[in-house]
This record gives C-alpha cells, structure tokens and sequence, in this order.
C-alpha cells in the first residue's frame, strides 16, 4: 500500500519523507491556506516546492467546477511539473474532465467520492487514483471501510487499474483497517504515519536492552 501525506505543510511533508516511506502527497486550497499559502501564483510554487521534496505524485486540485475551467486549470497544473496530478471533483464535468486528461495520459485524482456508484464512474473515465472520503461518512454515522470493500470488489471484477486512494484518514487504525481490505494508497496526516511506529512492547523491549548493555559494561 503506498503512503501519501495529507497536508501543505513543507516540514511535516520533508519529515515523512525522511522516513523513507513517502509515495506521495495531497493537499487542497483549505490546507494551503492552513499553511497561509493565499494568492494563486504563491499555490502553484507551492506545489512546485512539495513536489521538490517527495518523489512521487502531488495531487494538485482544480478551482473550477465547469469542463472548460477545469481543463484549463488542469493543464496549466500539470505543465507545473512531471509529479503533478490533476485533482478534479466527482461531478458530472468532473467525470467529462477525467476523461479527457486521461486520453492525454495526463495523471488524475477524482476526489469527494462517497458512494461505489460515484467510484465506478471514475474508473471508467480512466481516473488513475479515485478518492473515496471515509472520515467523512464515520462523521454521518456511515461505514466508511465499508465503501472502500464495496470498490475493492468492483474494481477487481474487472480489472479497473484506477487505484483506490483512501482518504480523509484520521488515524492509525484507519490505515491498518485501509490495508487490510485492500486500498491502492491512504492519504493521512503525519500523526497517523507515525502512529504506526508506537507499541509498548517495543518501548519496553529497547529499554531492557539498554539497561543490560550498560550493565554490562
């Protein structure tokens, strides 16, 4: 499963890559302007700037909400850098504009998918990662990892190559469960990532060990 980080921000972003487990990163205008990126010339270097940093794919969100807006943002995101994939919303232009990027072998990302219906149409517009938000429905009492096996099955029956890109994780055993079923890719915060490392055991096993080399010497 490949681990994207979720958010704008250049450190967290350089941390996790540190690690040695990045694939790549998400971010949209409400993170940006967490981070106080504002100003449509500052997003875009923005985007340049993650991009400089992981070594795999950025997903860089569209504004517009019609078909012409939207391939005209697209195409100017993705002329940004070789990384760069085009995140359009899962609406009826958006689908349109999947279609086309595609057809250009140009990369995308159809997100605010929230039913198997929604993601099957983007498999079948040539989406390279679909987006399905299961924070999101756990927030209106919906089974989130529910979704995901719903298009785990549908994509596998046949043969979509779209990936599954789990987002809207809030922890680490979103992840876990997100792996368990089977999803191409999760997209989290850092929290999440490093929630990973932790176990008492390994806390207590490392000390254990420390204190017998000490006294041993």
């Amino acid at each position: 499963m490949k681990f994207f980080i979720d958010t704008a921000n250049l450190e967290q972003i350089k941390e996790a890559q540190a690690l040695g487990i990045l694939d790549g990163v998400t971010t949209n205008p409400s993170l940006m302007a967490k981070e106080g990126i504002t100003g449509a010339g500052n997003i875009l270097q923005h985007y340049v700037d993650i991009c400089n940093i992981v070594d795999g794919d950025v997903s860089a969100e569209v504004i517009a909400t019609d078909f012409d807006g939207m391939v005209k943002e697209g195409e100017a995101l993705a002329a940004l850098h070789p990384q760069i994939v085009v995140k359009l919303p899962m609406i009826a232009d958006g689908v349109k504009a999947c279609k086309y990027f595609s057809d250009k072998g140009i990369k995308t990302n159809v997100t605010l998918v929230f039913s198997a219906g929604q993601a099957l149409l983007a498999a079948k517009a040539g989406a390279t990662y679909m987006s399905p938000f299961i924070g999101r429905l756990d927030d209106i009492s919906t089974d989130g990892l529910g979704l995901i096996s719903e298009i785990r099955h549908i994509y596998d029956n046949y043969g979509f190559e779209t990936q599954i890109l789990a987002a809207s994780v809030r922890h680490t055993m979103h992840i876990m469960d997100c792996a368990k079923i089977g999803a191409d890719v999760m997209t989290g915060p850092l929290s999440a990532i490093k929630g990973l490392l932790k176990h008492p055991l390994t806390d207590i096993g490392l000390a254990q060990f420390l204190a017998d080399y000490k006294r041993g010497n």
